[in-house]
């Protein structure tokens, strides 16, 4: 039986399509080209100054993601410095960023950084991400340790952005943010609407389309 993680990875990856400029969040994101379709190919943009990531092939101290991981470089990759890196994003070039979540809100609102009280290591590049790019996905497990909620009616956790959000992937369903609200779209097997309300607050609007979540099997 596929993790909680894999079936979100999985579930994403067939929303890419072959060609696209794409940048992926620390974590769970990260697992998502592992289950690329067959014949989609997409180019890895790290904010910390690459295009063209790949697998690690030979270990090199100065080859690593934005979150610090060492990563490859693909024949064809680049690198530069921050500045053309986020001339890159913040001039919409980047067309999918996919990214956890520590909430978000029925109106596309991302709350991703901070926890009052705790120690964090800064906002990072997702400001920009999330406001250049032209399609932002969060991928990530349904609620928080204990069963919190993390899909709220409105984010309580200071906001990365206002109303950036296009699609909500969890292990449960996937949630498209429209102007009406959050719309599910597609359920995992073994998963009822009303499990995966209860364990939403805001409110799911049901699909008249609602479908087995793709490529998923349990």
């Amino acid at each position: 039986m596929p993790s909680s993680k894999e079936i979100i990875a999985k579930r994403v990856a067939m929303e890419l399509e072959d060609g696209e400029l794409v940048n992926l969040g620390i974590g769970l994101p990260t697992m998502v080209p592992t289950f690329l379709p067959e014949g989609i190919s997409i180019t890895l943009q790290s904010e910390n100054g690459f295009v063209g990531l790949g697998p690690v092939t030979e270990a090199d101290p100065d080859l690593v993601n934005a979150g610090g991981i060492p990563a490859g470089i693909l024949p064809g990759g680049a690198c530069f410095d921050s500045f053309m890196s986020f001339n890159l994003i913040r001039g919409g070039h980047v067309d999918v960023t996919v990214l956890g979540a520590l909430q978000v809100d029925e109106q596309g609102n991302l709350a991703n950084w901070m926890v009052p009280g705790k120690m964090v290591p800064g906002m990072g590049g997702a400001m920009d991400l999330v406001v250049g790019a032209k399609k932002v996905i969060v991928a990530m497990e349904h609620t928080a340790k204990g069963d919190v909620p993390k899909i709220l009616k409105q984010c309580e956790l200071p906001l990365t952005a206002k109303g950036v959000v296009s699609l909500i992937v969890t292990e449960l369903g996937v949630m498209r943010v429209t102007s009406s609200g959050l719309v599910l779209e597609e359920i995992a097997p073994g998963v009822t609407v009303e499990e995966i309300q209860n364990k939403t607050v805001a409110t799911l609007i049901i699909s008249e389309n609602l479908a087995p979540m793709k490529g998923v099997e349990i």
